[in-house]
């Protein structure tokens, strides 16, 4: 299959040290037996490791292997190889193909599918990136059942997120008791459709933000020391309890996805309270001048964009504090 969409049968496969035990061999094995000159390549496993010089690396690596305009990169790995690797593929020799092959929940239903790639700055989370979109993802929901709960839990986060977005349906079937692995391609097709109308982020993409933007300056604040879905889980609680404070959201979905988190093994508060969030937040991306765009529940199975003013957002989910944030 991969034989049929790349220019040339050459590939760098790229996984960080902790899959690459796993499966690396495997996959490398995979594409020489499908006629392919494959070369390997391991970096240091973790968010801390999110950063250009990484990438510098990456592009290094591929540089000594002859890696010409017509190859392409594998990513294998998580959210934070697929982020790297196809950040890398964007930038060697002005963008070469790459494809995805996702080994976590998080990466099979959320961080592989839309083109976005990206690393962390001093200043916050993905503020170096590009919009770059894999040749291909290959998704096998088998290596969910080797996952450690922490991690599966981390992609239960999107999950969930996906069906508070916009899908009723998915929360019934998350709340039914639905396997993780039976969701992924319920979960890929509400992201590509929404991706596929909105490659870009210019309007309706931005919903797949719920939990993001008060997720990131948690994950900051915590020194990255807690995991990507757990800053999202906690994001989607203060979207929400604000949402509903302020009367933007009809009563009873905070409730709801409290419960849906608490299910799937996820944090619903942090010790960081709201004056620390908002003022961490004001370096997200998504921040447009002095207007940040946030992502709330309007009911139960669908979210709207609102503009919070800069100087307005410490105000704004100052009502967290005691039951989610501060705590």
């Amino acid at each position: 299959m991969a034989a049929d969409l790349l220019k040339t049968r050459r590939v760098l496969v790229w996984a960080d040290d902790v899959v690459g035990p796993l499966y690396l061999e495997r996959v490398a094995s995979s594409f020489q037996g499908a006629g392919f000159w494959v070369e390997t390549g391991i970096f240091p496993a973790g968010e801390g490791w999110k950063r250009l010089p990484t990438v510098e690396g990456m592009l290094e690596r591929a540089d000594l292997c002859g890696m010409t305009r017509a190859d392409a990169f594998i990513a294998l790995g998580g959210g934070v190889t697929g982020d790297m690797v196809g950040l890398a593929a964007a930038l060697y020799l002005r963008g070469i193909d790459f494809i995805q092959i996702p080994t976590t929940l998080l990466a099979m239903v959320d961080a592989s599918v839309g083109g976005k790639t990206a690393v962390n700055l001093e200043s916050g989370k993905n503020l170096c990136g590009a919009f770059h979109q894999p040749r291909m993802v290959i998704c096998d929901p088998e290596v969910l059942k080797t996952l450690p709960e922490a991690i599966l839990a981390e992609g239960m986060a999107e999950v969930i997120k996906h069906g508070a977005i916009c899908s009723p349906a998915l929360l019934d079937r998350i709340q039914a008791g639905a396997d993780p692995g039976d969701l992924v391609a319920d979960n890929i097709r509400i992201k590509s459709g929404i991706v596929s109308r909105d490659e870009r982020e210019h309007g309706e993409r931005k919903l797949l933000n719920f939990g993001h933007t008060f997720g990131h300056a948690i994950e900051k604040l915590s020194g990255f020391s807690i995991f990507h879905g757990e800053g999202v889980a906690v994001g989607m609680m203060i979207a929400a309890l604000a949402a509903e404070r302020h009367g933007i959201c009809t009563p009873g979905v905070y409730r709801e996805l409290r419960e849906m988190l608490v299910k799937a093994n996820l944090p619903v508060t942090t010790k960081f309270t709201a004056a620390e969030i908002a003022e961490n937040a004001m370096n997200d991306k998504k921040r447009a001048g002095d207007t940040l765009t946030l992502v709330l529940p309007a009911e139960r199975g669908r979210c709207m964009l609102y503009p919070v003013g800069a100087g307005e957002l410490k105000e704004w989910i100052a009502c967290c504090d005691g039951e989610v944030t501060g705590v």
